[in-house]
């Protein structure tokens, strides 16, 4: 699976649920497969997806949220794994795409082949935990996460190969806030 398929899969199952996306490539293909107002896209700030995400969880109590994060992110703040487990969100729903590379940078090789990464949110206290390798696995894990209690963290191996000639973001970092703002509280 790729890492556009993957995404595209995920914010094809969305309905009104917020969804922080992490820069690089994931935001970007978030952006491409499924632009929307409840999308929020990190410009720039690589590891802080999954924090932005717990503080819509906790604003948000009744809403399910979303993050869509990569390897390289998740590796780069792995304290807010455990932050987001003591937190005990119930709406969260973690997933991260784990193509095993700093894909926007140039390839260069993350630990997530070292770190078995659904292991470190299930120890840390994530209540769901798993890890998926195909489409169909993907599409049943993340509505099966929508729809049960979490906070869940679903690990998406996908092999580097993200479209390099996907455009970027559009909207100014404002209009992201404002939109994303205004559909969060909804």
């Amino acid at each position: 699976m790729k890492g556009s398929e993957a995404v595209a899969a995920v914010m094809a199952e969305l309905d009104d649920e917020p969804v922080v996306n992490a820069n690089g490539f994931i935001g970007r293909e978030a952006f491409t497969a499924r632009d929307r107002e409840a999308n929020f896209y990190m410009i720039g700030s690589m590891g802080l997806a999954s924090s932005m995400g717990l503080g819509v969880a906790l604003a948000q109590p009744g809403k399910k949220i979303v993050v869509l994060d990569g390897d390289g992110n998740v590796l780069m703040a792995m304290g807010t794994l455990a932050m987001i487990a003591a937190a005990a969100p119930k709406n969260l729903v973690h997933v991260t795409i784990d193509n095993g590379v700093y894909e926007s940078t140039g390839n260069q090789k993350t630990l997530s082949s070292q770190i078995e990464l659904e292991k470190v949110a299930k120890s840390s206290g994530y209540k769901n935990s798993l890890v998926v390798t195909e489409l169909d696995e993907l599409k049943k894990a993340f509505r099966t996460a929508l729809d049960s209690d979490g906070p869940s963290f679903i690990l998406v191996k996908v092999e580097p190969n993200f479209d390099h000639n996907t455009g970027r973001v559009t909207h100014t970092p404002e209009e992201i806030k404002r939109r994303f703002m205004t559909a969060a509280s909804r």
